[in-house]
């Protein structure tokens, strides 16, 4: 199992809308990929309840099969086509991916 955590720190104001809707479109459009890219196992995304400047707005939890399913998700054109949204949305990003028995 391939485990893949990004974390990000949205911009204030970005692309029409503020922090708050654009943390809401992002979890809803990347909840939306689980129906579309057969690959995910397992997705989630978490909003930030507490504002401190050193936390993270939006957090991705997701998991694979094996690694060729999480290169298969990250190719894929609606994942692509997201991640260049969310390009745009943010001022930092962080990830992890690992592999657990």
């Amino acid at each position: 199992m391939i485990k893949h955590i990004v974390l990000w720190k949205l911009k204030a104001f970005a692309e029409g809308s503020s922090k708050e809707l654009n943390a809401k479109k992002i979890k809803d459009d990347i909840e939306a990929l689980k129906s579309k890219i057969p690959q995910i196992k397992h997705i989630e995304v978490g909003i930030n309840l507490k504002p401190s400047d050193s936390a993270y707005d939006v957090a991705l939890y997701s998991e694979f099969a094996n690694k060729q399913d999480l290169i298969t998700y990250a190719e894929h054109p609606e994942h692509v086509k997201l991640a260049g949204f969310i390009g745009n949305l943010i001022e930092n990003r962080v990830v992890v991916d690992y592999k657990t028995d």
